[in-house]
């Protein structure tokens, strides 16, 4: 079974987080959920202003580049057997950045968010992504573009796409949530971390 990190969105670390981790134990996987905001959490139940709240806050602590310290510091005593690095939203990006630094991951779960790539990257990881079509925060270009430079690294690429639900949708909590999305996305998940460990 998988040992996993699972990043929390911009909203902290909730009870959905901890909900989703408990799902993936109950799986038999063993799951990690590094708290990279120290206890803060933004429940604005709107997307856009629990973003910007969160957003100054990361600026309050050193932006992108603390967070990203923060979760090689959380990620450092685990990683050696192999993580599979998943996250939602924010953490999402915060997970891609890890895994495609980290020689021994195992592969890359992405919940509602991706990150950037640097033009050299390169990884033979398996990579699943779940995103709410259209998502007002990963346009369908910049989707694109993402899947593109992931096949371009070597990335093995698994894109499920969720029509009409919300950014967010896994979240029972938010109003973005879709019972229905959020099922087959989980299942998807569950396929996806079983078939790794067969590899």
């Amino acid at each position: 079974m998988a040992q996993i990190v699972l990043f929390h969105s911009a909203h902290g670390l909730r009870p959905a987080v901890h909900a989703a981790a408990d799902r993936l134990r109950a799986a038999g996987h063993t799951v990690h959920t590094p708290d990279l905001f120290d206890g803060r959490t933004f429940d604005d139940t709107e997307a856009a202003t629990a973003y910007e709240a969160a957003g100054a806050y990361q600026e309050e602590i050193g932006g992108s580049e603390e967070l990203l310290r923060r979760a090689v510091t959380a990620v450092a005593p685990l990683s050696a057997d192999g993580l599979v690095y998943a996250g939602f939203a924010l953490g999402g990006a915060v997970a891609q950045n890890m895994a495609l630094a980290d020689e021994k991951a195992r592969g890359l779960l992405l919940l509602h968010g991706t990150s950037d790539l640097r033009e050299d990257a390169a990884t033979e990881i398996p990579v699943q992504l779940h995103m709410a079509e259209p998502d007002p925060f990963e346009p369908e270009d910049w989707l694109n573009a993402w899947y593109l430079r992931m096949l371009r690294a070597g990335a093995d690429v698994e894109v499920h796409r969720y029509r009409g639900a919300g950014h967010l949708f896994t979240d029972p909590d938010l109003p973005d949530f879709d019972a229905e999305a959020a099922e087959r996305a989980w299942a998807a998940a569950l396929d996806f971390l079983a078939e790794l460990d067969g590899r």
